[in-house]
C-alpha cells in the first residue's frame, strides 16, 4: 500500500502529522506493506534562500499578524508538538527558501532514505535552528546519512532536480492540494492536516482492507466453518 506524502520543511504541522502518522503505522499489522513517499510543496516560493527571519519576524512581516497574535499561534503549535512528541524551537528557527531542500530530499530519495532525509530536515529546522537553505547545512545532513558529499552539493547547487520538485508541487496543483500536510493512501483516500493518531489508524485500516485486503470480512466475528484441518463451531 503506498501512502504519497505532500509536505514542506519550514511547515510544523507537517513534523506533528509525520510523527501521529508514524505512531498510528507502528500498530497496525501490515505495516512493512506500507511503502511512505515524501512530496514536495512550498508554502512561500516567493521567500529569498540568501535571507532568513525567525518565525516572529515571518508572520509579522510576511502574513500581517501583530506580536501578540504570532507568540499565542506560535505558543499553541509548540504545545501540539509535546502531543506529538516534539520540542520545537521556534526561538531558533529560521524561515527561508525550502526549495533547495526539496533538492536534497529527492536525491535522498534515489538512496531510498527519503523518511531519514525528512526527519533530518526537520529536525534540524525545528530542533536545531539550523539554516536549511544553506548548501553546507544541507550537504552535512546528507553526508551524515551517508551520502557523497559532491553528490549532495551538486544536486543542490545544480537544477538537476529543479524538475521532480516542480512535478511534486504541480500535481499537488492539478489534484487541488492547497495546504499541507496531505496525505493520499493508496491512490484513493486523502487525509489532510496533522490529524491524531487515531484518524490516521482509522484511515489506513479502511483503505488497506478496500484496497490491498482481497476481500473485506464483515461478520464482525468467527462464524462456524472448514477448512483443510477440519471443522469448527
Amino acid at each position: 500500500m503506498k501512502i504519497e506524502i505532500w509536505s514542506d520543511v519550514m511547515c510544523p504541522f507537517c513534523y506533528i502529522g509525520k510523527n501521529n502518522f508514524e505512531q498510528a503505522l507502528e500498530q497496525l499489522p501490515f505495516k512493512e506493506d506500507v511503502e511512505v513517499e515524501w512530496k514536495s510543496f512550498q508554502l512561500d516560493p516567493g521567500l529569498d534562500p540568501k535571507e532568513t527571519q525567525n518565525t516572529i519576524q515571518y508572520f509579522k512581516e510576511k502574513k500581517g499578524f501583530p506580536e501578540a497574535q504570532a507568540t499565542q499561534m506560535i505558543s499553541q503549535v509548540a504545545q501540539m508538538g509535546k502531543g506529538a512528541g516534539i520540542d520545537f524551537n521556534f526561538e531558533k528557527a529560521l524561515i527561508t527558501n525550502t526549495f533547495s531542500a526539496h533538492k536534497l530530499l529527492h536525491l535522498a530519495k534515489k538512496h531510498n532514505l527519503s523518511n531519514e532525509m525528512e526527519e533530518a530536515l526537520f529536525i534540524a529546522h525545528f530542533i536545531d535552528g539550523k539554516n536549511v537553505g544553506d548548501p553546507d547545512v544541507l550537504v552535512s545532513l546528507a553526508e551524515n546519512l551517508g551520502i557523497d558529499q559532491e553528490e549532495a552539493r551538486k544536486a543542490i547547487t545544480s537544477d538537476d532536480l529543479d524538475a521532480e520538485v516542480n512535478q511534486d508541487i504541480q500535481e499537488a496543483r492539478n489534484n487541488g492540494i492547497s495546504g499541507v500536510p496531505f496525505f493520499v493512501l493508496n491512490g484513493k483516500y486523502a487525509v489532510s492536516g496533522a490529524q491524531p493518531v487515531d484518524v490516521f489508524k482509522n484511515a489506513l485500516q479502511q483503505t488497506y482492507q478496500e484496497t490491498v485486503s482481497p476481500f473485506k470480512d464483515l461478520s464482525g466475528s468467527d462464524g462456524a466453518s472448514c477448512d483443510a484441518d477440519g471443522c469448527s463451531i
